[in-house]
């Protein structure tokens, strides 16, 4: 009678464990928003992640700039970015902790230039400004750490730079893309 009891209460055991496991790695989408770009950027910055397995996933984060040329603080050239990227994660916890990036990014740039040319005989001067877009794909990685709560809650960081190696007009846009984010989201 014990060893039944015994085998019993192991196959009750296993089957509970198994079915914890199961609950707990069923969640394989992730949505978030980038709450450091929407304060010192003032733009929206919104991402998608799937779950592959636990050690890595595959996203994007696509972003509109709400700024503006007459904005004071911090500005991004980018006006728009679509961003698809791949992440490598590093901890013994499912898709979660110190992880790696990589991305390709399609950012539309909007440039603003300003020369003066100054008159000699009465000190005074012009000015003349020019308004460029491009349209341009970068390659790049990121590091950063994500950390979910039991019931899906996210929160992450990341930073990361690209380089623009295609451009639909080089003399006007940046070389190099940024990529930060201090991002909210959940996980379902």
């Amino acid at each position: 009678m014990k060893k039944i009891f015994t085998l019993l209460l192991f196959l009750i055991t296993i089957t509970v464990f198994s079915q914890e496991e199961e609950n707990q790695f069923a969640k394989y989408h992730e949505v978030k928003i980038n709450a450091f770009n929407v304060l010192i950027f003032k733009t929206i910055d919104l991402s998608y992640e799937y779950l592959i397995n636990e050690e890595s996933s595959v996203g994007t984060s696509i972003l509109f700039n709400l700024n503006d040329e007459d904005t004071d603080g911090p500005y991004y050239n980018e006006t728009f970015a679509f961003t698809p990227f791949y992440r490598r994660y590093f901890s013994k916890k499912y898709a979660q902790g110190f992880f790696m990036e990589g991305f390709g990014m399609y950012n539309k740039q909007q440039s603003f230039y300003y020369e003066y040319d100054i008159v000699e005989p009465d000190g005074g001067y012009t000015a003349n400004s020019s308004d460029q877009d491009t349209n341009n794909f970068a390659l790049g990685i990121s590091l950063g750490a994500k950390f979910v709560s039991k019931r899906g809650f996210a929160f992450e960081f990341l930073a990361g730079v690209g380089r623009n190696i295609f451009s639909s007009n080089n003399d006007y846009n940046t070389e190099f893309v940024p990529r930060f984010a201090t991002s909210f989201g959940y996980r379902f």
